[in-house]
């Protein structure tokens, strides 16, 4: 199946495999290129040595192209970006604090840039500032959201840019992946699918969560860092809705030291960037002071393999998704099925 974005990225199938925290690190990217999908390194937790060995691991693994994610305004990003051109990255993603000055060095060295948004008004300021594609994510997405259900989001920001729109937030299958070209969108990105695949490093008790969670129980909550995100109710998440906002703000500060320190960035790195998140999101100080939380929580279920002590951020598909194939088997049967599905409805037409 060939489209815009397969076009573009260099890839089989119209499929992203997204930059989940913990969890897209080289093997699950490998996996998910070499089965013929675009899979992201999920950089923003790991720090430029980690990003360079995670893009010289998938590299001893695939000849496929592949991409690397990142926060523009975190300590390191410049690096990062260093990084990315030296080794000829096929493209990078970021979502907050997109910085002009690297995404035009990024594409200078003819790099693809291809943020996630969640918003009409940032579908359109992100190609202002010059993405070249762009990952629009309902409100059935996981972690991170908007408040627009990708029926209504996809047709409208498909409808106002002149790049590329991939749909995310609700994709899991074949069916998926045509309805969302139907609409006008160049392939799916999907992050709680491929999270729950054999290749996925995510601990055994914590992928049993994702496969036992109920749709209603996939919730979108502000608690956690003062933004939208969907995470899988549990007893971490029923705490934290209980705290008060010192002890949320207490929390802030050891997580943004804890990640702080995890990224090999300093106390000062890290003020100037909570700073410059702020005057380009519009976001409160409070807000930006709490951005720590999200990946320091997620880390104790993800990497720690404590899920009731930990954040879980999950889309809303993981309620109808019961199996845990490999990446391979998955993006094929994606790929088959989108082709089933277009020769049946092929035979609805007169």
């Amino acid at each position: 199946m060939r489209t815009p974005l397969t076009e573009l990225l260099g890839c089989e199938h119209p499929v992203i495999q997204t930059a989940m925290g913990w969890v897209a690190d080289a093997k699950l990217v490998s996996a998910s290129s070499a089965a013929g999908g675009f899979g992201f390194l999920a950089g923003a937790v790991m720090t430029p040595a980690e990003v360079e060995a995670g893009i010289q691991a998938i590299k001893s693994h695939t000849s496929k192209p592949f991409g690397v994610n990142f926060h523009m305004y975190a300590p390191g990003a410049a690096e990062i970006v260093d990084i990315c051109i030296r080794h000829q990255v096929r493209a990078v993603s970021y979502s907050r604090s997109p910085a002009g000055t690297l995404i035009d060095k990024l594409k200078s060295a003819g790099i693809v840039c291809i943020p996630t948004v969640g918003a009409m008004k940032h579908a359109v300021k992100a190609v202002e500032l010059g993405a070249d594609a762009v990952v629009v994510q309902g409100s059935e997405g996981g972690g991170h959201t908007g408040k627009v259900a990708s029926s209504i989001l996809l047709p409208q920001v498909v409808a106002a840019l002149d790049v590329p729109v991939v749909a995310a937030g609700g994709y899991r299958d074949g069916r998926g992946l045509v309805a969302a070209l139907s609409i006008g969108a160049a392939g799916i990105a999907m992050g709680t699918r491929f999270l729950m695949t054999q290749e996925s490093p995510v601990p055994g008790a914590t992928k049993a969560e994702y496969v036992d969670a109920a749709a209603e129980q996939i919730i979108i909550s502000d608690k956690l860092d003062g933004l939208p995100q969907r995470m899988i109710y549990n007893k971490c998440l029923a705490s934290l809705e209980q705290a008060s906002s010192p002890k949320m703000l207490l929390l802030a500060i050891k997580n943004g030291l804890a990640f702080t320190k995890l990224t090999g960035g300093s106390l000062l790195g890290m003020l100037s960037s909570a700073w410059q998140m702020r005057k380009a999101n519009q976001m409160s100080l409070g807000q930006t002071m709490m951005a720590a939380n999200a990946p320091m929580m997620i880390q104790e279920a993800m990497v720690n393999g404590h899920p009731e002590s930990g954040i879980l951020p999950s889309g809303q598909v993981a309620g109808i998704i019961k199996d845990l194939p490999a990446v391979a088997e998955l993006v094929d049967s994606i790929a088959r099925e989108a082709d089933e599905t277009i020769a049946r409805l092929g035979q609805l037409g007169r």
